[in-house]
């Protein structure tokens, strides 16, 4: 079988394509169904062939909190007919990084062990825009494990400042 990303990318550059007046709109949509699509008990019942295409459409188009668009409708009933709701996800990633490299920002997340307010986060992504030399879209994530600190993934860069990872490289440097 291919890769999923193999088989997500026609679909993420023809939705691209296609919802060019509105990128961040279907962003929105997109990301919703991509959260559903990501269940393992949906993905088992829309696999079972006693269940009909109408029959997953009216359950995932039911389960999401907003009301789909046409295009997000229709959409939805491609994937389905195609069998290709276990690369929604993969769709979805691939959607925003076509939406960032044509805006140029790209999708920061920081990790943190202690909720973020409001001004500190600005304070933090103004800093990490100038670190990284771009635009970037901040959402955070609380991780206890962390300690202390924090962690910024930025496509395929890491910025770890937490406790967590002074202690490991402490570590590491008092066994070698």
């Amino acid at each position: 079988m291919a890769e999923l990303a193999t088989i997500a990318r026609p679909y993420a550059e023809a939705l691209f394509k296609a919802q060019a007046s509105d990128l961040a709109g279907t962003a929105a949509w997109l990301d919703e169904l991509a959260a559903v699509a990501d269940n393992a008990q949906l993905q088992q019942f829309v696999d079972s062939p006693k269940v009909s295409d109408e029959q997953a459409f009216d359950l995932i188009s039911g389960v999401v909190r907003t009301a789909l668009p046409e295009a997000g409708k229709n959409f939805l009933r491609l994937v389905i007919e195609n069998r290709r709701l276990s690369a929604l996800p993969v769709v979805a990633q691939q959607y925003r990084a076509l939406m960032n490299a044509q805006s140029g920002t790209a999708d920061a997340v920081v990790c943190s062990a202690f909720p973020i307010d409001a001004s500190a986060l600005a304070d933090l992504s103004s800093t990490l825009e100038k670190r990284f030399a771009r635009k970037l879209n901040v959402s955070v994530e609380l991780d206890a494990d962390l300690i202390g600190g924090i962690r910024v993934v930025v496509g395929d860069e890491v910025l770890d400042t937490s406790v967590k990872a002074r202690l490991e490289q402490m570590k590491s440097a008092l066994t070698a």
